[in-house]
């Protein structure tokens, strides 16, 4: 977890002024706020993080505003985060690999480490499949470059079968939850909430859980002229978020209807979505880094991405003060 002395010591050093001297960074006139945009998705911290206001709170003393933009899932939002459309957004596992095969401009700010584990593979009413070898041969739907796409890969390799093995359906969320209900796909791949809004349709069953086949971790992304330009800014959305994250392990409840009010879901499936959840953000680590590498040379393997990528080269680090 992020302790605040820590991870912002050396950046906000940077803005004391010498004994004697003027700070280095001038108030800024009312009207003349910077805007910092956080990309989002209907789910997670950040949600809570927008409705409790607390990112805002800290920019104001830096001069920025902060505008919040929706996306349906992480692909497209890491594009608008690579183009400048937006300077900060969250992510599962997978979104930030074909990013970064793609020349994104973009670095890991941080991480919340099994931070996706409210995921899994659905089986509609119905179905016939008993296993994960029985997937084979099988039409699985998944949002492409997702986290869904890695769990499906990670579970075809545990149950010693190939991406080949299976016909894959890429969709987006809204799309593959509408040709599961129709029964027109044999499995789907999905994270939470839709995943504990389709878990209980009737007749729909797991076939396996995220957490079966790993601990999917999440992570912060930020644009990297943002992380280079404005380094004690994205250390206190950071730090802002760890708290946020320490609030909401411990008050469930008011995480989960804060969350059915911002999303329309159901109280019940968001509230299994929450308490499946891990909160807690912290800096990049090295068995993050390891795992996430992993993931690349998964996808690089099964001829998924066009080149094999060095995860490590896109982590963030708050720099010290002599730079």
């Amino acid at each position: 977890m992020i302790d605040r002395r820590s991870l912002l010591a050396a950046a906000l050093s940077a803005t004391l002024p010498a004994a004697g001297g003027m700070p280095l960074l001038s108030p800024v006139p009312a009207g003349a706020a910077e805007e910092f945009r956080i990309g989002y998705q209907k789910n997670g911290i950040l949600v809570v993080a927008k409705q409790q206001g607390v990112i805002e709170e800290r920019l104001a003393r830096l001069g920025h505003s902060v505008r919040w933009v929706e996306f349906s899932f992480g692909p497209p939002l890491l594009e608008a985060l690579s183009l400048g459309g937006v300077d900060f957004g969250q992510t599962g596992d997978a979104p930030p690999i074909f990013a970064q095969a793609a020349g994104a401009n973009l670095v890991y700010a941080a991480a919340q480490e099994a931070g996706g584990s409210g995921a899994g593979i659905l089986l509609p009413a119905g179905s016939k499949i008993e296993s994960l070898r029985d997937l084979k041969g099988r039409r699985v739907a998944f949002a492409k470059a997702s986290s869904a796409h890695n769990l499906t890969l990670a579970a075809l390799e545990k149950a010693g079968l190939t991406y080949a093995d299976i016909e894959p359906v890429t969709l987006a969320p809204a799309d593959a939850a509408a040709a599961f209900s129709r029964g027109s796909i044999d499995a789907w791949t999905i994270w939470d909430p839709y995943f504990a809004i389709a878990e209980v349709q009737p007749g729909a069953r797991v076939l396996v859980r995220s957490t079966d086949i790993a601990r999917p971790n999440n992570f912060f992304l930020a644009n990297r002229g943002t992380a280079e330009t404005k380094p004690i800014v994205l250390a206190e959305v950071i730090d802002a978020l760890a708290g946020v994250a320490r609030w909401c392990e411990a008050n469930r409840g008011e995480v989960a209807a804060i969350l059915s009010k911002g999303t329309g879901v159901p109280l019940p499936a968001t509230r299994r979505a929450v308490d499946r959840t891990d909160y807690v953000i912290g800096p990049m680590s090295p068995a993050a880094a390891v795992e996430q590498q992993r993931i690349a040379d998964r996808f690089h393997a099964a001829g998924l991405i066009p080149r094999p990528i060095r995860v490590a080269d896109a982590v963030w680090t708050l720099p010290s003060r002599n730079g």
